[in-house]
């Protein structure tokens, strides 16, 4: 009785001969007839219809196959005899479909692409494999030369990654020692500009003070103290029922009776005479308005209307008036109006009490 079923596929396997494992004469290929009963699944395993030197005819030992291969061209570099050329058989488009990628095996992209080739999108590891070994020997390079250009590669690369890192290193280092001179170079800047500001200040100072002191000598040659020999008795502000207001409005020098009173600065004589609780007073306006108040004299050397000039004598030291010793009590009242502290008045004139 005749089948329906069409006549099974011849498939031919290439025995270890065809692998490279075989005679010099290239090996030849067994015949398989797949059968009903070969191709029937069966559970828990997979039925190998034939085996021959402990190898599986199937599309996974195909596939260890060619990994093998392409591993014995990348080691042959280790070896001293040439590679053996490797012929793959041109398999049915069924069992080309299962096999990986060519790209997808680990090393044979870079082999291929060291050997000058690159696998079309599409082609499998056998194909792989056959482009790889063909153009190696189309070329005259064995494994060797692969695996050399391969290692070649690989020290160039390491290299290139240590020159890498020592130029980063070096770059760093040299960033830091520019950042650590710039600031080293600022804080000397600043440092200088500190200095010259300060030796400024103290010039400026020095110079501020020399003047300072030129002026007041100058104006000490023009300005004299009211009594030569004396002794400060009341000061400015002092409190007590002695005053009428209640407190010091001026500053006692005192000396003994008929001691010789000199103006202070030169001047106008406002008024000379009998001024109450003042005793004698003489009243001299200075050209700026400034009046000073000179009481309790015993006698009265100049008059109302007279010009006189620093240090002239204008009376004598008395106790006439409101007192209870000889002196004189002077008073300074700038334009005339409330008195001020004759002490800084006349320090401001290089006078020193």
């Amino acid at each position: 009785m005749a089948s329906n079923n069409p006549a099974p596929e011849t498939l031919y396997f290439p025995n270890d001969d065809a692998l490279g494992f075989g005679g010099e004469d290239g090996g030849s290929f067994d015949e398989w007839n797949p059968t009903e009963d070969s191709l029937r699944p069966v559970r828990g395993k997979h039925r190998v219809a034939k085996q021959r030197g402990g190898l599986a005819r199937s599309s996974t030992v195909l596939g260890v196959g060619v990994i093998a291969a392409v591993g014995a061209g990348g080691m042959a570099s280790a070896q001293s005899k040439p590679p053996v050329a490797i012929s793959l058989p041109d398999l049915p488009q069924s069992v080309k479909d299962k096999l990986p990628e060519a790209e997808s095996l680990p090393g044979v992209g870079t082999l291929l692409s060291d050997l000058g080739g690159s696998p079309d999108h599409g082609s499998t590891a056998a194909d792989a494999t056959n482009a790889a070994l063909t153009t190696s020997a189309a070329t005259g390079k064995g494994g060797a030369d692969a695996g050399e250009a391969l290692r070649a590669r690989i020290l160039q690369q390491a290299e290139q990654q240590q020159g890498a890192v020592e130029d980063e290193a070096k770059a760093a280092a040299e960033k830091a020692a520019a950042e650590k001179a710039s600031a080293e170079a600022a804080r000397k800047q600043d440092e200088a500009a500190a200095k010259e500001k300060a030796a400024k200040q103290k010039a400026e100072a020095e110079a501020k003070a020399k003047a300072e002191k030129e002026r007041l000598a100058k104006l000490a040659a023009s300005y004299s103290l009211p009594v030569s020999s004396y002794t400060l008795t009341s000061r400015f502000n002092d409190g007590g029922s002695m005053w009428s207001s209640g407190h010091h409005t001026g500053l006692d020098f005192a000396a003994p009776t008929g001691t010789p009173i000199k103006a202070v600065h030169s001047g106008t004589v406002k008024s000379a005479g009998w001024a109450g609780a003042y005793g004698y007073r003489t009243v001299l306006t200075l050209d700026d308005g400034t009046e000073l108040w000179f009481c309790h004299q015993s006698s009265l050397s100049v008059s109302a209307g007279q010009k006189v000039s620093t240090g002239e004598v204008i009376g004598r030291v008395g106790a006439t008036g409101n007192v209870t010793g000889p002196h004189v009590h002077l008073e300074v009242r700038p334009g005339g109006g409330d008195p001020i502290d004759p002490m800084t008045w006349l320090q401001g004139k290089g006078l020193t009490p």
